[in-house]
């Protein structure tokens, strides 16, 4: 499972939401401070780049930065240097106490690290994107790059493959969507994906980053719906196939737990 590979294409595209009907009344300036605010997250640092990445023009971004900043969802520095400020880390905290998944999972994914002694994952679908809600570094090997909040491609993964093993009329579309002719046959990807859902769990064989491997499993809730997955990834030395496979009910087992907490009784 990669951890550093660019946004999908829907996050690379200009912010600006003028032209989008479907905006309530009255709520555009609301809507352009939030734009502001994800283009501060997705790397704009002065005002040229968050206007630029928005579609907003210089005054009023500049205005709006200047709001953000006063209450805390923005951090700027001598003009410029943007950031996002300490009250979306506030928030943030507040957001995962308030969910929960994070609390009841953690205990589990502590002992699965300390089993495995590699990187272990939580994570979501979330606007059509995985996206982590917890992290538990491994004890060896390289530092995997990803981090909590941090958001990647559900068909380019381990651990999204298992948040899909339930949608196989999505499959096609998701991969064609994410891979645009660079990820091989789709063919290739549907044969794997109807064997990943007869086992129950996925991989990532450096599909994404190379010389990172992954195993992941989905965590169901009392309705027998996926709504997360974990997973357990390392560097290929400490993950040759044999292993993957080894991992396989180790991961389930964790994921079961989980799944247990939240009510699932399949």
């Amino acid at each position: 499972m990669s951890h550093d590979a660019g946004l999908p294409p829907q996050e690379n595209r200009p912010l600006a939401r003028d032209a989008e009907p479907s905006l309530p009344p009255g709520t555009q300036t609301l809507a352009r401070g939030l734009d502001v605010v994800r283009a501060v997250a997705q790397g704009a640092h002065d005002l040229k780049s968050v206007a630029e990445a928005t579609g907003i023009g210089r005054s009023t971004a500049h205005r709006l930065v200047q709001l953000l900043d006063r209450y805390g969802y923005l951090r700027v520095a001598a003009g410029r240097d943007y950031a996002l400020g300490p009250t979306l880390i506030e928030f943030g905290f507040q957001a995962l106490h308030q969910n929960p998944l994070p609390v009841v999972a953690r205990p589990i994914l502590e002992e699965l690290a300390e089993k495995v002694q590699d990187t272990v994952h939580l994570a979501i679908v979330d606007g059509g994107e995985v996206l982590y809600l917890d992290k538990i570094e491994g004890t060896r090997g390289a530092e995997m790059r990803s981090r909590i909040g941090h958001r990647m491609p559900l068909t380019r993964t381990g651990i999204g493959k298992a948040l899909i093993l339930d949608r196989g009329d999505d499959w096609q579309r998701l991969y064609e969507a994410e891979h645009s002719g660079d990820g091989g046959p789709v063919e290739d990807f549907l044969r794997r994906m109807h064997e990943y859902s007869q086992h129950g769990a996925a991989m990532d064989l450096e599909e994404n980053e190379p010389g990172i491997r992954c195993v992941a499993a989905p965590v169901r809730d009392a309705g027998g719906q996926v709504v997360a997955a974990v997973s357990v990834s390392a560097t290929k030395p400490f993950m040759p196939a044999q292993r993957m496979r080894g991992l396989v009910p180790v991961v389930q087992k964790a994921a079961r737990s989980i799944s247990r907490s939240l009510g699932y009784s399949g």
